[in-house]
């Protein structure tokens, strides 16, 4: 893995476009995993892939979130440059037009209702977009979008692995349920990565959703798992009324939170206490759900 600083940073900008060298480079709180970005000057951005299974990326955001900003109610990331590989970075990467907000949480926003409201209003307009042409699932966006299926032997691994930990007979009857329930509905534009920390919040509300990374055209019951990471209750509901969203979608969304909260808190190496804490949380509010009783 390529070690990505503000030292990097500094020279791919120096070198590819000298009109911004003057402005400093520094990190951000929460960098991300796929991609490390960085504050370029007070009005941009640097995002850089962490590495090569997630270096198509870059051009798919420079060229799909021009063309779908136009059609969505609140502001995602513009590209203002793509940057080419070079001898101190081996991969296209890009500068962006900094938006201001913090990530969302527990205790950034001031009503969960109105929140789910706003979250849900966005998805639905980003399905409604013209999906022609746009990018297929794949190894690209970790299959987000296509059937919750490509994850069924890592599932019934976790689940296996969890035994004694947590109500396996519980997870793996959602998880069968998930697998059973046929799409019905045509491919649209998925986001792919629909958490807090992609979610910004400025005045206690939503004001804008970043890093597309994972979007493509396919199966919107990804984009439906915060119901379940993030939302409780009277938000979750809140949130699936405004997206109108069938059973069978509803129950596939349950199923990709499953699969990854499963495979978190299996993964022996993660010494991670909040995602490890996110994960367990996510398994008991998936199997609790009241909707599902």
């Amino acid at each position: 893995m390529v070690d990505i600083n503000v030292s990097l940073v500094e020279q791919l900008v120096s070198a590819q476009f000298p009109q911004w060298s003057h402005l400093r480079v520094k990190p951000v709180d929460l960098s991300g995993w796929d991609n490390r970005t960085f504050r370029l000057g007070h009005e941009m951005s640097v995002r850089l892939p962490s590495a090569e299974g997630y270096a198509a990326q870059v051009e798919k955001e420079q060229q799909w979130l021009p063309r779908l900003a136009p059609h969505l109610p609140l502001p995602i990331p513009t590209p203002l440059a793509m940057g080419v590989p070079s001898n101190e970075y081996p991969w296209h990467w890009s500068i962006y037009g900094w938006i201001e907000g913090g990530n969302a949480s527990f205790g950034s926003i001031d009503s969960h209702n109105d929140f789910a409201d706003q979250l849900s209003q966005f998805i639905s307009a980003m399905q409604k977009i013209d999906a022609s042409g746009g990018p297929q699932p794949g190894p690209h966006n970790s299959y987000r979008g296509a059937s919750v299926s490509v994850y069924d032997e890592q599932t019934r691994k976790a689940i296996s692995m969890l035994d004694g930990k947590i109500n396996t007979d519980a997870a793996t009857e959602i998880w069968e349920a998930a697998l059973k329930a046929t799409r019905n509905i045509p491919p649209v534009w998925v986001h792919g990565d629909v958490h807090p920390t992609n979610l910004l919040v400025k005045e206690g509300r939503l004001c804008a959703v970043i890093d597309f990374g994972c979007s493509a055209v396919g199966d919107p019951a990804c984009d439906l798992t915060i119901a379940w990471t993030f939302f409780s209750g009277e938000s979750r509901e809140t949130f699936r009324a405004g997206l109108m969203v069938d059973d069978y979608t509803w129950h596939r969304a349950r199923g990709w939170a499953l699969w990854k909260a499963l495979i978190t808190l299996a993964d022996h190496t993660n010494t991670n206490v909040s995602k490890i804490e996110e994960a367990q949380r996510t398994i008991n509010e998936v199997i609790s759900d009241e909707l599902f009783r």
